[in-house]
């Protein structure tokens, strides 16, 4: 198992060695007949999907009518949607979104132009999704209260007694919360060693906090807590370019989540949801997502902090994809809930 962990976080790199397509011109046309598009996204407005937008518009000549909701509230509202025959959505991303939305049959196939120059891990095998972005979960910890020279450098750290007490991290059902910590540990050690670790990480009074992972860091910089578990690894990085006391570090293994962009099957407006997954994944798109510091999936285009990679940063990481977290994540979270009460 390890041995394929490390093959994935290594090649994240790697591209193919197709070519960009060229965009159907009859295919902008029709966008630009059915004049917008509706995008369910899990991304943040003022830092990427504003601009992101505006460029789109003035390029295309399509409005784009972006609603932000987590998770859960995208699988929600897409599939009473389509339950009801009154389908809104065009485009959807998130992490874990997609999964369940295929299962319903509501999901359409497509495979834009612009990702054939991607490395295939970003590409869905049966054309259900494109990968934008990847996220990188990892600890923080706040400079203030405690030193990096003290920090824990292994999972088996934690169970320092120094460290109870002064560890936080979100209670949500996500791979960016408890039961992602739950399933980075699994992978990193196996069934019956990751077990026996994580019965003995419950005893380390870890506080749980019923916010996302953003929230989480934020309260540790706040000062509730001294560490956050199972964070966004570029949200600390966002955060002390602000002056806030927040530092990211690796440990034995780091979980890598891909954000994808799928289609609705009975879009409303379906050649310009096509025009924006495509230009999301383009150059121009993937330069995008750099500024905003999240991390593209474009290999030629690193972000705005080559580190917060495993291959560039020097650390372990293995990466999923949705039907992967779709399996996985109600056993994490099933253990998560009966060992972290």
């Amino acid at each position: 198992m390890r041995s394929k962990i490390l093959l994935t976080a290594a090649t994240l790199l790697v591209s193919t060695s197709l070519q960009a397509q060229e965009i159907d011109p009859r295919m902008i046309e029709a966008a630009r007949k059915e004049g917008s598009v509706t995008w369910y996204t899990t991304l943040i407005i003022s830092q990427f999907v504003r601009p992101a937008a505006e460029a789109f518009e003035k390029k295309y000549g399509v409005k784009v009518n972006a609603i932000r909701m987590n998770t859960e509230d995208v699988i929600l509202r897409a599939a009473n949607e389509a339950k009801a025959g009154r389908v809104q959505v065009d485009v959807f991303d998130g992490t874990s979104t997609v999964g369940p939305l295929k299962k319903l049959g509501i999901v359409a196939k497509y495979t834009p132009p612009s990702a054939a120059r991607l490395p295939k891990q970003f590409i869905d095998k049966d054309g259900y999704w494109v990968a934008t972005n990847y996220y990188v979960y990892t600890p923080a910890l706040n400079t203030d209260l405690w030193p990096e020279a003290k920090r824990p450098k292994t999972f088996a750290d934690l169970l320092d007694p120094q460290y109870k007490g002064k560890l936080g991290w979100s209670s949500l059902s996500s791979t960016s919360s408890a039961p992602g910590f739950v399933g980075t540990v699994l992978m990193a050690m196996g069934e019956d060693q990751g077990m026996d670790y994580l019965r003995k990480l419950a005893g380390q009074n870890i506080v749980p906090v019923k916010l996302s992972a953003r929230a989480v860091v934020d309260k540790m910089i706040a000062g509730e807590f001294a560490i956050a578990l199972q964070t966004f690894n570029h949200h600390s990085v966002i955060s002390a370019n602000k002056g806030a006391p927040s530092r990211w570090f690796p440990l034995d293994l780091a979980m890598i989540n891909v954000s994808v962009e799928g289609i609705s099957k009975d879009a409303p407006r379906p050649n310009a949801a096509r025009l924006l997954v495509d230009f999301l994944v383009s150059p121009e798109g993937q330069r995008l997502f750099k500024q905003a510091d999240y991390l593209p999936v474009d290999p030629d285009i690193p972000p705005n902090d080559p580190g917060l990679q495993p291959e560039r940063g020097g650390f372990k990481a293995f990466m999923q994809t949705p039907e992967e977290v779709d399996e996985r994540l109600p056993r994490w979270q099933k253990i998560a809930s009966e060992l972290f009460r």
